[in-house]
């Protein structure tokens, strides 16, 4: 396994004096204005720090495993395993990631559903040993790459919600499962629990009474068939309101206790990903031109915000859905942004979109806003962009490189954080942290990494 830099592989500014997120947004965009107004992260590790005390609160009896993909950020990593996260893995990258952290391998789950041979042998290699399956050919490309493999069955659940992007179906059917079964009884492959796969944007608890039910009764086929079953992951979709998780864990808690009681010896377990990580980060663009466009008469019959006929306003940014807005090709909408510099109240609002920089028929990033009328080289703020923005598989140039990420967190924070058991020393060996003060959060004090 690959252990952890004896030497901090990145500084993380940790603000005193009063100074807040927007002093270090406003010291980069700044900073970037005399250069090259590249896009850019701001990150605040607090931010996790609470969402998982949150998870605690309101979860705590049920263990979360943190879905990498979500966000890869090595100090989203460091923070987490240091909370004592686990980690959710689709991928021998993302393993080898979460390794290099030093996460011991019973803490990783290997979730890819279509996982390619070499990968599954280094999962084998490397003592990950808990793996989801839901097909009988990945069954036995098991058996035979990794026959000390204990398996995770992931059952289909019903979409959370009509017209999900993300509500199709995975993983096996009830009716499929005990086929599975019996075919890794006869293939001499464990299987240690169920997978319920629930859409990030699920918002009906009712979901999840049915994925511990539909488990049940998957365990008590692999019981009859001769497993020793003792996992149960309920799946992610996790918006990181405290709302939702006081409602799920009522509606689940009552089903595992009823389904799963303590002395049945079950783990619990849940993915989060969005929850610990969407707010926490913060992405700067900036506008790189403009358009002014004739209003489409022909689209007044529909809802529009614009009270008059006023121009409507195209505007491009230096990143797009081929860059940190990758999620926007899934359909996912993108909130409208805080426009940096602040017009006066009364200022006039118009019609905007806002595009990338591809000149791409589908690099629309916000079909539809109301903003005050923008410049090149004005500045925009999108928050809640911490889940799904920090791949690259789209960039294509040499000249696009992945917006870098500064990270802070806030002196209180920071003693909340030590207060839990994180110990600079002990878990966060690749922190430095750098004070940085108000009016004075200079470029030092917190170095970017790449994404």
């Amino acid at each position: 396994m690959k252990g952890i830099a004896d030497e901090p592989q990145y500084s993380v500014g940790l603000l005193e004096g009063g100074a807040a997120l927007c002093d270090v947004i406003d010291n980069h965009i700044y900073e970037q204005s005399l250069t090259e107004k590249n896009a850019f992260f701001v990150a605040d590790l607090g931010v996790i720090m609470r969402q998982h005390v949150r998870w605690r609160t309101h979860m705590a009896q049920i263990r979360p495993y943190y879905a990498v993909r979500c966000n890869s950020s090595p100090a989203v990593i460091e923070v987490l395993a240091a909370l004592g996260t686990g980690f959710i893995c689709t991928n021998k990258s993302e393993l080898e990631l979460v390794q290099s952290h030093g996460i011991p391998s019973e803490d990783i789950i290997y979730s890819g559903v279509c996982k390619q041979v070499s990968q599954i042998k280094y999962a084998a290699k490397n003592g990950i040993d808990l793996l989801v399956c839901d097909n009988e050919a990945e069954l036995r490309k098991i058996s035979r790459c990794h026959p000390n493999a204990k398996l995770l069955l992931q059952v289909s659940t019903e979409a959370s919600s009509q017209g999900d992007e993300m509500s199709m179906a995975f993983g096996c059917s009830l009716k499929d499962c005990r086929h599975l079964l019996v075919k890794a009884k006869e293939l001499g492959v464990q299987v240690v629990g169920v997978r319920s796969h629930i859409s990030s944007s699920c918002e009906d608890d009712q979901v999840y009474v049915h994925a511990v039910s539909d488990a049940r009764c998957v365990f008590d086929m692999g019981e009859e068939i001769g497993f020793n079953m003792n996992v149960l992951d309920i799946g992610g979709g996790f918006s990181g309101s405290e709302t939702q998780l006081e409602m799920i864990n009522t509606a689940v808690m009552s089903m595992v206790d009823l389904y799963f009681p303590p002395s049945t010896g079950v783990s619990i377990i849940a993915e989060p990903g969005s929850f610990f990580v969407s707010s926490a980060f913060t992405l700067a663009v900036n506008i790189i031109s403009k358009e002014v466009v004739a209003r489409d008469r022909q689209d007044q019959a529909r809802d529009d915000p614009s009270p008059n006929d006023e121009p409507e306003f195209q505007y491009y940014m230096n990143e797009g859905v081929y860059g940190s807005f990758a999620s926007k090709l899934c359909e996912t909408l993108i909130p409208a942004p805080s426009v940096h510099k602040n017009p006066p109240l009364d200022a006039p609002v118009f019609s905007s979109s806002l595009w990338g920089p591809s000149a791409d028929d589908l690099d629309q990033v916000v079909e539809h806003c109301l903003l005050p009328e923008l410049n090149i080289g004005d500045w925009l703020t999108f928050s809640q962009a911490g889940a799904y923005t920090m791949g690259q598989p789209l960039r294509t140039t040499p000249d696009s490189p992945a917006p870098p990420v500064y990270y802070v967190i806030s002196s209180r924070d920071w003693y909340e954080m030590q207060d839990t058991g994180v110990t600079h020393e002990a878990t966060l060996k690749n922190f430095s942290l750098v004070p940085c003060f108000h009016n004075s959060c200079h470029t030092e004090a917190a170095l970017s990494v790449p994404a």
